[in-house]
């Protein structure tokens, strides 16, 4: 018989709607594992986990609450030996205005919501190295907060990229009955 297949049982329905809402913050955590592999890019591993959050705080907000944020910024610290905290509040910070932003930002093309993520990135750093230097009482280069920036967004069109056609997977399993 053609037509539309009979929709999913209870449970199924259930574990669908689960692995959905965990998705976005267990991909983030498993590109963060995998920016940790030796490649020779130093800062590699904030530099995946900004835009990631970013991406979904603008286009999916309720994927990625406030404590799955501060849950990768934790990972996001161990992975990078920096002091505990400090990756989980920037991300939250960026997650926060982010989110205050997206009106604005998910009707905008992808070159200005790219130089916005620029500008958050510029932020991010700066407050990320202020902490940085607070918590370990050193003052620290400024070359590695540049690096670090331009690492984040230079990565930004290729990670968007692949979130992007998550994001739009997920959008037609919501849709489909």
């Amino acid at each position: 018989m053609k037509g539309r297949p009979a929709p999913a049982s209870g449970l199924l329905r259930q574990i669908d709607a689960l692995a959905r809402a965990v998705l976005p913050g267990g991909l983030t955590a498993l590109l963060l594992m995998l920016a940790v592999v030796p490649v020779g890019v130093p800062g590699l591993v904030p530099a995946v986990a900004l835009p990631c959050v970013f991406f979904w705080s603008v286009f999916r907000p309720a994927a990625l609450p406030p404590p799955a944020v501060f849950a990768l910024g934790l990972l996001q610290d161990l992975l990078t030996a920096a002091p505990l905290g400090t990756g989980g509040l920037v991300l939250l910070v960026v997650h926060g205005l982010a989110a205050r932003w997206r009106r604005l930002l998910v009707k905008q093309s992808f070159l200005l919501v790219w130089l916005a993520f620029c500008a958050f990135t510029a932020g991010a750093a700066a407050l990320g190295g202020a902490l940085q230097a607070l918590l370990t009482w050193q003052v620290l280069p400024v070359p590695r907060g540049v690096w670090q920036a331009l690492l984040t967004a230079g990565l930004y069109p290729a990670l968007a990229w692949l979130l992007t056609r998550v994001h739009e997977a997920m959008t037609r399993a919501e849709a489909a009955p």
